[in-house]
C-alpha cells in the first residue's frame, strides 16, 4: 500500500487529494508542520531537507510533488487523469503542470516564510509586499486560460492537481483579485469536488 507523509498546510495536500480522486488505497503519516516531526533523525532519513511530501511504495521512496504526482497517474493509474502524448492537449497539459512550481509556488514560499514561519520582528512588509504583486501577475494567464473552461485543459487532470491546489492557496492568501472572474469561479469548482474537501480536512 502507498504511504504517505504529510504535514497540513502544505504542498503535500495536493498528494491527498490525487489519492482521494483516484479512490487510492493509502496510509497517511500525519506529522505537525513544525521542526519537531519535520527535523527529526526519523524524517530526514526519508527526506535530506526534512520537507513534506515523502511517498513510499514498496522500495520506491519519493519526495518532490510534481514527481510524486506523476508517478502515482503511471504507476496506479496507466497513465489516467492525463491526454495521450500525441493528444492536443499534451502541450498545455504539460505547460501547466510545470506554470505550478516554476511561477505560482516561489512567490507562494516567500508569503508564507514573511506571515508564518518567521517571527514577527524578522518579517519584511516589503518582500511580502513584491511576492503577492508578483503572484497576482503571475495568476494572471491561468484567469486567461480558464475562459470559457472549467478546468485547465476543459477535462479535470493532473495539471489541476498541480496548479489548482496552488491557485487555491494564492485565493487563502488575497492574491486573486475580483477581476480574475474565471480564476474564481475555478477555484469554486475546485473546493467543491468532495476529494478535495476531504484532503483538505485531512
Amino acid at each position: 500500500m502507498l504511504k504517505l507523509h504529510f504535514a497540513p498546510n502544505s504542498r503535500a495536500g495536493r498528494i491527498v487529494w490525487l489519492l482521494e480522486e483516484l479512490e487510492l488505497p493509502y496510509e497517511l503519516n500525519r506529522m505537525d508542520f513544525h521542526p519537531k516531526d519535520l527535523k527529526s533523525d526519523e524524517h530526514r532519513a526519508r527526506h535530506p531537507l526534512g520537507r513534506v511530501p515523502v511517498l513510499e511504495d514498496g522500495d520506491v521512496s519519493l519526495y518532490e510533488s510534481g514527481a510524486i504526482v506523476e508517478y502515482i497517474l503511471e504507476r496506479h493509474k496507466n497513465g489516467g487523469l492525463k491526454p495521450a502524448v500525441d493528444s492536443p492537449e499534451f502541450p498545455a497539459y504539460l505547460q501547466w503542470f510545470h506554470y505550478c512550481e516554476g511561477m505560482i509556488m516561489p512567490p507562494i514560499n516567500t508569503i508564507v516564510v514573511h506571515t508564518l514561519l518567521l517571527p514577527p520582528e524578522r518579517r519584511d512588509e516589503t518582500v511580502l509586499g513584491q511576492a503577492k504583486r508578483l503572484l497576482t501577475r503571475g495568476l494572471e494567464p491561468v484567469n486567461e486560460t480558464l475562459a470559457g473552461k472549467d478546468y485547465l485543459i476543459g477535462d479535470f487532470s493532473g495539471a489541476d492537481i498541480m496548479l489548482g491546489h496552488a491557485c487555491f492557496m494564492s485565493n487563502r492568501s488575497g492574491c486573486v483579485t475580483d477581476e480574475m472572474t474565471d480564476l474564481k469561479g475555478y477555484i469554486s469548482r475546485i473546493e467543491a469536488r468532495p476529494a478535495f474537501q476531504k484532503a483538505m480536512a485531512t
